[in-house]
């Protein structure tokens, strides 16, 4: 594969710990399902104990997803890492480029120019929007908002909103909490 993080021993534990919550299973409920022993999961849980591939599919059996899934989900072990302004081609036909690589807890894009004004988003989790060049118009919740640059705009999640540059060679760098992260409580519940 000749994946240059190859060396940094992936921490399934959160992952799997993140999913186990998130269905609200116990270490018991899961043992039970996947024939492993809870000290074992606890171990898997605590990054004390490194699942065989086999472990590690029955664990995710018992957590109704794929080992595959898991390994996504899991965080590289405390990495850094660095984005070069030069260093990815922006995609142009929507000259966005994304500034964190992987699955991370974060999720960041700078937008350069204009992009589909009409389309409307909704993220799950809060995000920020962040003026560094030029001037942006943002629809939120049927109010209009006037960015210039240095300005800042917070979205908490599941506000309804869309955006467009006003001036040419607009930059807006967006920030959001990841999709996949249980950061509210499912409002409509």
């Amino acid at each position: 594969m000749g994946d240059h993080k190859e060396h940094q021993p992936l921490r399934v534990g959160a992952a799997v710990r993140r999913r186990r919550r998130a269905l609200e299973l116990t270490l018991a409920a899961v043992a039970e399902r996947s024939g492993l022993s809870v000290p074992f999961l606890s171990q898997i849980e605590n990054d004390k104990a490194r699942p065989s591939r086999s472990s590690l599919e029955k664990v995710a059996d018992a957590l109704r997803t794929t080992a595959v899934e898991l390994l996504a989900a899991a965080d590289p072990a405390c990495s850094v890492d660095l984005v070069r302004a030069d260093g990815t081609e922006p995609d142009f036909e929507r000259r966005v480029r994304s500034l964190v690589r992987g699955h991370h807890q974060l999720h960041a894009s700078e937008y350069t120019g204009d992009h589909d004004e009409g389309r409307e988003f909704q993220h799950r989790n809060d995000e920020l929007m962040y003026v560094a060049d030029g001037a942006v118009e943002v629809e939120a919740e049927g109010r209009a908002y006037r960015l210039g640059r240095g300005d800042t705009l917070y979205l908490t999640g599941g506000v309804r909103h869309r955006w467009r540059a006003t001036v040419p060679d607009t930059r807006i760098i967006v920030v959001a909490v990841a999709e996949h992260i249980e950061a509210v409580q499912d409002r409509s519940r």
